[in-house]
């Protein structure tokens, strides 16, 4: 039997981990990564898979030469594929090939839409704007309020079903998030959520690369009835996503997307829709992306979901310690809290681009600032009020507010965060020296031999 070492080299799976960054200072390191939450490096696997399966690739379905019909074999079975990954059943779900996870969940709002009905939509302020935004325009929205510690509220999420008695249709709710990396109980809020005759959707976008999961089959009482996931989050680029759902929503109405591959019979007054999933994607199918999905879901699947999720928790606890000694440093996220591998944190003084910036020109490290597609949860997390955010709206030449945000992929090292977290230290340091040297010398200035870019810039 195989044993895995406590530290196994998982960078030797990845593509361009070792690629050089220009420096502000002169020279190039190799790159540190700690944006994987936005977008991950691929797999080895993945690029290799795509190039032995590009001779093959053709048109899909409707082709009878060999290519396009070994094309058509291998995107059908990707459903499959996707189900088995995700415990979803095939009897019951239907599986349909996006863009991206936010075409999926926008597509998902048409199809449970009905301009005749006043329905409820409950969701979250931990949300990416990918689970807000497409509820707005067609539902009656409400939102689940969280914990002082960023953790959602269950308790207000049972009086709000309460409330609406039976009138909510769905509860769309984060699997992980991307800001804080918190994930919520999704089997526990589905249980309460079918206990009131509403279905839930789980944006698994942070989850499904991170950590395992399972839909479960319609009898279990939190069985997951529709779920939501890009590729490019999980070491796959070129461009699918996936949502899963119950046939049957999908076989009543007509697509948001009309035309070809969506048909069965179309005259000149009539038209007959295919069964799902073809129905909902219209046009040429992204088959070099589902192939490029599937890749690396049999990669992640042979390492081992639970794998993935332990290494990078060793991760995220390693890196939380040293960033919790560094003076200056304010965290928002308590490591009791059950997350995924993102840290969100600003240096008590400066900006938060500016972090970002002197970590990308003095060490080659990429991070994300910002308020990462978030916004309402960003705000909440750093407490500003109606009153202030007015004051941001109405003034685009204001600092904007924001984070900066570290997160893991598979393969990122202690000695990536060793590197990171004394820069951190140095630019920490340097910011307090500077705040006593102007606070008592008035304009004069502060420089540092080192952080070259912070001075220049």
């Amino acid at each position: 039997m195989q044993v895995f070492p406590y530290r196994p080299n998982y960078r030797e799976l990845f593509v361009g981990l070792e690629t050089l960054v220009p420096l502000a200072k002169g020279g190039a390191v190799p790159a540190i990564n700690f944006d994987n939450a936005a977008t991950t490096p691929p797999f080895n696997k993945v690029m290799n898979d795509i190039n032995q399966f590009a001779p093959l690739y053709s048109s899909i379905h409707r082709g009878t030469g060999y290519k396009s019909v070994f094309s058509s074999q291998v995107y059908e079975q990707a459903r499959k594929t996707v189900l088995q990954f995700v415990g979803g059943l095939s009897e019951q779900n239907t599986v349909i090939f996006v863009k991206n996870a936010t075409e999926a969940i926008n597509k998902l709002s048409y199809r449970l839409w009905n301009p005749q009905k006043k329905e409820i939509v409950l969701t979250t302020w931990m949300e990416h704007h990918s689970n807000l935004l497409p509820w707005r325009d067609k539902f009656q929205v409400d939102y689940i309020e969280f914990e002082s510690h960023g953790g959602l509220n269950l308790d207000d999420l049972e009086r709000k079903l309460q409330r609406y008695k039976g009138a909510v249709k769905l509860v769309a709710v984060t699997g992980a998030s991307n800001v804080t990396g918190i994930m919520n109980p999704i089997h526990q809020i589905a249980e309460i959520v079918h206990r009131y005759n509403a279905k839930i959707l789980v944006d698994a976008a942070q989850l499904a690369p991170h950590a395992p999961i399972d839909m479960r089959p319609d009898y279990a009482p939190d069985h997951i009835d529709f779920l939501a996931f890009s590729a490019h989050k999980m070491y796959a680029p070129f461009g699918i996503g996936v949502l899963i759902g119950p046939k049957t929503i999908f076989e009543q109405g007509s697509p948001e997307y009309k035309g070809g591959g969506t048909v069965r019979f179309v005259t000149k007054d009539r038209v007959i829709w295919d069964d799902p999933p073809h129905k909902e994607e219209a046009g040429t199918p992204n088959v070099i992306g589902v192939v490029a999905l599937i890749s690396a879901i049999e990669a992640l699947s042979s390492i081992g979901m639970k794998k993935v999720l332990k290494q990078e928790e060793r991760l995220l606890q390693y890196a939380q310690k040293k960033l919790e000694k560094i003076a200056g440093i304010e965290l928002y996220t308590p490591l009791s809290l059950s997350r995924i591998g993102v840290i969100p944190f600003n240096i008590v003084g400066m900006r938060h681009e500016k972090v970002a910036e002197i970590l990308s020109w003095e060490g080659g490290i990429a991070v994300r600032n910002g308020c990462f597609c978030a916004q309402p949860y960003v705000q909440k997390l750093l407490r500003i009020s109606d009153l202030d955010m007015e004051k941001f709206i109405n003034n685009p030449h204001l600092p904007r507010p924001g984070l900066v945000r570290m997160s893991f992929g598979l393969y990122n090292t202690r000695e990536e965060i060793d590197q990171t977290t004394a820069l951190l230290q140095e630019i920490a340091e340097f910011e307090r020296n500077r705040t006593k040297f102007l606070s008592g010398f008035g304009k004069q200035g502060y420089t540092s031999k080192r952080l070259s870019y912070y001075n220049n810039n």
